[in-house]
Order: structure tokens, then C-alpha cells, then sequence
């Protein structure tokens, strides 16, 4: 306490509420950035971004169904080139390594749109593409479009025996074991797969330069006998299957094919959508269109007309989007706005969870399978895919519905009420949730040839698991109750060694300890804990020198990268997020990354990062959500504040 023989430090006395109004003025102003997004409709919603293969494979898709708009080809093409990088390659994201199946798909379609092969870039792009491995190096999926337009033969492409379709749901293998995204993608390749198409391409637009002695032989190679390992014994099945596959004699075959095109028409919403992915849309057309289906049948014009949804325009070039996503954007902008200090009763903010509630999913999805007494009730990422509402949507969704003073009381809370039995009932055993479906987790079927991404399961994770205790707590569910102590104790096994927690849908450990962090705090566990302070502690220690925080998509594959990248706005909001929740508002590094975003943050109010701190698939496919550097730093530097005070 200062008396006549203390001197006041002006400086500080002056400092405190000076930054105050900074944080104050940064809030303020995100907030009305964030409000002048918002679409008539009452929802959010801004570019995915991604990587060029989901452009560069629109340009087969056009030649694979005769369907070429030379201009949008064009603007495709000038698309792919204006991203492409100076040493000739396209990566997976922004500042990443050469990726051979972006940098071998796009100088495909290059060719395909009629680029020369000695213009500068495509010598590039070769050189790029010898550099990183050539030909034998790329996945599967690019194997499949190399064979599909001639370039090698299917016998290099894993078998996708379209009689899989027949296996029955309580068969040890069945479509319902594999994720989602993955069965809505197979079941129609299979399909393609079944016709083994091949587009005779003109020797000026073949990739015949691209092959090497190398490439000899592209297939999978076992290193042992059959039963040596999991990865040997699929690989001599895929030999096997490929053998049956050649047999005149398929009885099954006719059976199989008129059941997965009952699936694939089953799966297509209203609006033409399937699955809201672009590899499901794409494959499923590509379906349809092999199986004879006229381009004015109204499943093909509706899912052109979905296509075309996905594509943004830029006047001299265009691109596609691998997905949208409306809902997500939505949820998390309203509960930034929310924490900012907009009143739940704000005319934006009802209009906005109004929206929200009229896209509720209640019909049956194939989440059915796994739970054929559940109800339906949750919701879904895109504008249109009512067969696969996600738990993460739903959970971040009933966080913003439970602030949200909507007229029509009865609606919200019914539809709220429908919403949180639907998740409750997607509980996996361990504990956690999957995203899209429950008990998920068969690890052996990562080692079929066919996904050599890895990521044909979807089983529960932490990220997902801590958004939904952060929704429970929310609406007031104890510790003791039964499925959240599971959930408790999923997420702290979970928890790394160092402190941190990894992430599977987001950017990484850091991503992954904001929302363990956040769970547990808000479902009433005690920060004080030894976990919380080994997750503070590891926050802190990976906080960068100009006080922000970031990590590389490298981390995923090299996991001693953790924590570890240039700042972005993004990590640096979840960061402080976690931070907050843990009880260290007042922490140094806290405030040190709260300036770090004041002083960041551009005359529009809000940030920009061009890297990607969004994940499709670890290691294979990451995002950069244009709305996560405009609502993140918001609610973080309002949480801050909010804690602060």
C-alpha cells in the first residue's frame, strides 16, 4: 500500500489502464468485424481451404464423364499454376514439403488442360516430382487416376471388390467399420473399381515423361509370407482377391453392384450432396456415370448442381473446395460474440441460432447401425448431409443454444433435448466419441493396402471428447455422472507424458490441450490438479519468443516438433484458451500472447495467417478455415478479459 515515503511508479499506474482500453478496443472491434460477416440467412461461413489435388481432380472428373467446360477447366488450370511453388511442387499445406500426389495430380491435369511439357513450369513440377520419389512414391488414390486415364495398369491399383457391399453389419469386416468419409468414398469407387474404366488419353496429354526405371514396379510387395504380420496378409489377400477378380465367373457380382448403387442413390441428399466431401461427390457421380446413368437423370443434374456449390470463382481463376462449412463456423462465431459481451438476446445472435435450429438432422444417418435405438438429433458440418451429423458440431452447437434467448422456448429446448440424447447415446466404450460414429477403432484395418493414408477409422479422440465434457458442463451435468467419469478418465489416460494432449482434428498438441484443458475445467475438475499444472507448464514452455504460439503440420509425423511453428492467430488463441481455463489469466505468458493479438490485429479488426492449422487427416490432409483467424483470437482475448476482470 503506498504511503508519503512510497513513490508511486507512474509508468505502471499508467500502464494497466491504458492496456485495458487496448483490449477493450481489440474486442470491440473483432466484434464488429465478425458481426459485418454474417450472411442474411443468420449464418457464418468462409472459405476451407485445402490442398490442389481436390481441383486438379475436378479436371479428370470433367473428361471422365465427357463433361468439359473448357473455361472453368481453364480457370482450374490457372488456379493450380498461380499456387504453385518455385521449385516446381505443390504441398499439402502452406510452407510444407513437396507433397508427390499434389505435385503429380496437378501436372496431370496441367497436361490434360493442355499445358506443353516444356513450358518452365512443367519442367519444374518434373523435376519436383523425380526429386520426391516419382511415380512409385504416390498414394493409392493417384494410382487409381493414373490407371483410370490410361497411364498404368489397374493391376497396380489395390483391389476395392465391390462385394464387400454384401458382407452383412455383424461381419468382423463390414462398410460400417470403416469411418465415414471412407465408406462414403469406397462403396462408389468400388463401383469404378468394377468397371476398371480407361480414358484413352492423346499422347500429348499422357505423363509418359513422368516414368522412370523406378517405376517399374508400383505395386504393394509383401516382405514375408502371409502370416508374417497384418500388412503382409492383406497384401497376399489383395493378390488373391485380384485372382478371383479375374475368374469370367462372379455370381455375386450382378447382386453386389445393384446393392452398392442403392446405397450410393440411398446416400445422395435432396440437394445432390454426398457425404459433404468432395471425394464422395465426385466418386459417386463417377458411379452413376459408369453404370449408364444419362447426364439429365436427376441424381446426376443434383449433384452437378452440389458440385458447382463448392466452387469459389475469383475471376481469372477458380478452385474447389474439399468441403463447407457453415454449421462449424457458425456455432463457434456465436459463442466468440457470446463471450465478448454480445447479449444472448442480440437480434444477430437469435437470427443465427434460429438458423442453426431449423438445420437440426432428424432423420436416421448410418450411425443407425452402431445404435439402432438412438433418435436422431444432432447436427451436421455442411449445408446438406443429413446422413452423417458429427458430435463435434453438436457439442459446440448446444454450448451457443444454451446462451441463446430464442423466442420460441419449447422449439430450442426440444430440439436441444433431442440433440444431447442423440450425443449421449454416440459414447464409445473407452469413454471418448468418434466424430461421426461409435465404437470405430479396428486398428488392423489400417494395414489393407487400399489405405495406405491411414485414416480409414474414426475412432474416439481427445479433442472431440473434451469439446462434449465442455458442452456438458455446460448444461450442468455432475462429475458423478456416469458417462462423463468415463469421459474423465479417457480424456486424463490420454494425456502425454510432457503434459500435452494430441489432436486429431485440429493443429496439434496445442489444439489438443486447449480443449482437454477446457473439458475438464468446465465439467468441474479441479485446475489445480497435477494434470492441469503439467499442461500449463508445457504451454508455457512452448510459447514463442514475440509471445504467440504456433506448430507445424510436422508435428503429426514427427511428434518432437510439438508446440512448435511460427505464430499464428489461430494456436495463439487456443493457447491463452487453455491458459484461461486452467486458471492462469494472470499468468505472464498469458498476457504476454493477449498482446501478441492486439498487436496483431489489423485496421479491419481481425487477423490473417496463411498457415493451416486445420486437420482432415494427420500426415495426408489439412485445412486452413478462413474463420478460425477471426473468431479464435476473439473469444480468446474476451476470455481472457472475461477472467481477468
Amino acid at each position: 500500500m503506498n504511503d508519503a515515503t512510497t513513490p508511486v511508479n507512474k509508468t505502471t499506474a499508467e500502464a494497466a489502464p491504458a492496456a485495458a482500453e487496448r483490449l477493450d478496443r481489440a474486442i470491440e472491434n473483432s466484434r464488429n468485424y465478425l458481426l459485418s460477416r454474417q450472411e442474411a440467412d443468420g449464418y457464418w461461413v468462409d472459405e476451407l481451404e485445402s490442398n490442389a489435388t481436390i481441383t486438379a481432380e475436378l479436371i479428370f472428373f470433367m473428361h471422365f464423364t465427357g463433361q468439359v467446360d473448357e473455361e472453368k477447366q481453364e480457370k482450374f488450370a490457372r488456379y493450380l499454376l498461380k499456387i504453385q511453388r518455385e521449385d516446381g511442387s505443390w504441398p499439402l499445406y502452406y510452407g510444407g514439403p513437396c507433397d508427390i500426389n499434389s505435385t503429380v495430380e496437378c501436372y496431370m491435369a496441367l497436361k490434360i488442360a493442355g499445358r506443353s511439357p516444356d513450358a518452365p513450369e512443367m519442367v519444374r513440377a518434373r523435376e519436383a516430382i523425380f526429386a520426391a520419389g516419382g511415380i512409385r512414391a504416390t498414394r493409392v488414390f493417384t494410382k487409381i487416376f493414373l490407371a483410370m486415364l490410361g497411364q498404368i495398369s489397374w493391376k497396380h491399383v489395390p483391389a476395392v471388390p465391390v462385394e464387400v457391399i454384401l458382407l452383412p453389419d455383424n461381419f468382423a469386416f463390414n462398410i460400417y467399420e470403416i469411418s465415414s468419409w471412407s465408406r462414403g468414398t469406397v462403396v462408389p469407387l468400388s463401383i469404378v473399381y468394377a468397371h476398371r474404366p480407361v480414358l484413352r488419353l492423346p499422347a500429348e496429354k499422357g505423363v509418359a515423361e513422368l516414368f522412370t526405371e523406378n517405376d517399374r514396379r508400383l505395386g504393394f510387395e509383401a516382405d514375408g509370407h502371409a502370416f508374417s504380420s497384418w500388412r503382409n496378409f492383406f497384401i497376399h489377400l489383395d493378390g488373391w482377391i485380384k485372382f478371383i477378380g479375374r475368374c469370367p465367373w462372379k455370381p455375386l457380382r450382378k447382386k453386389a453392384l445393384e446393392k452398392a448403387e442403392r446405397w450410393v442413390l440411398d446416400h445422395q441428399e435432396d440437394e445432390g450432396d454426398f457425404a459433404g466431401i468432395q471425394p464422395a461427390m465426385l466418386n459417386s457421380l463417377l458411379a452413376l456415370h459408369y453404370l449408364g446413368y444419362a447426364k439429365d437423370h436427376p441424381a446426376i443434374v443434383r449433384g452437378m448442381e452440389a458440385v458447382e456449390r463448392f466452387l469459389i470463382d475469383r475471376g481469372d481463376h477458380m478452385c474447389m473446395q474439399a468441403c463447407v462449412s457453415p454449421l462449424w463456423d457458425t456455432a463457434i462465431a456465436l459463442n466468440a460474440l457470446m463471450d465478448s459481451g454480445l447479449p444472448g438476446d442480440h437480434p444477430a445472435v437469435v437470427k443465427s441460432g434460429e438458423w442453426i435450429l431449423g438445420k437440426q438432422v432428424v432423420k436416421r444417418g448410418d450411425w443407425q447401425v452402431k445404435r439402432p435405438r438412438a433418435e436422431p438429433g444432432g447436427w451436421a458440418f455442411e449445408f446438406y448431409n443429413e446422413m452423417y451429423p458429427d458430435t463435434d458440431d453438436t457439442a459446440e452447437i448446444l454450448i451457443a443454444l444454451n446462451r441463446i434467448a430464442i423466442p420460441d422456448k419449447d422449439w430450442k429446448e426440444k430440439e436441444s433435448g433431442r440433440a444431447l440424447r442423440w450425443l449421449l447415446k454416440m459414447q464409445s466404450k473407452n469413454g471418448g466419441w468418434g466424430a461421426f460414429d461409435v465404437e470405430n477403432d479396428k486398428e488392423i484395418l489400417n494395414e489393407i493396402p487400399f489405405a495406405d493414408h491411414k485414416a480409414l477409422l474414426d475412432p474416439p479422440t481427445i479433442d472431440v471428447s473434451s469439446r462434449i465434457l465442455w458442452a456438458l458442463g455446460n448444461l450442468g451435468f455432475s462429475r458423478d455422472h456416469p458417462q462423463v467419469r468415463k469421459a474423465i478418465a479417457f480424456v486424463k489416460s490420454n494425456q502425454e507424458p510432457d503434459g500435452c494432449w494430441w489432436g486429431r482434428w485440429g493443429v496439434n498438441y496445442i489444439y489438443g490441450t486447449f480443449l482437454a484443458l477446457n473439458g475438464l475445467r468446465s465439467i468441474g475438475e479441479n485446475m489445480e490438479d497435477e494434470f492441469s499444472q503439467k499442461a500449463v507448464s508445457w504451454l508455457v514452455e512452448h510459447q514463442n519468443e514475440d509471445g504467440g504460439w504456433g506448430e507445424t503440420c510436422e508435428s503429426y509425423s514427427n511428434p518432437d516438433l510439438r508446440g512448435q511453428g511460427t505464430s499464428t492467430a489461430s494456436q495463439t488463441a487456443w493457447a491463452i484458451l487453455g491458459l484461461v481455463a486452467a486458471g492462469q489469466a494472470d499468468h505472464p505468458a498469458t498476457a504476454r500472447g493477449a498482446r501478441h493479438l492486439i498487436d496483431r490485429q489489423n485496421e479491419e479488426g481481425t487477423w490473417w495467417e496463411p498457415e493451416f492449422t486445420g486437420t482432415g487427416f494427420p500426415e495426408h490432409f489439412y485445412i486452413k478455415y478462413h474463420m478460425y483467424q477471426h473468431f479464435f483470437p476473439l473469444m480468446a482475448l474476451a476470455r481472457y478479459r472475461s477472467a481477468r476482470r
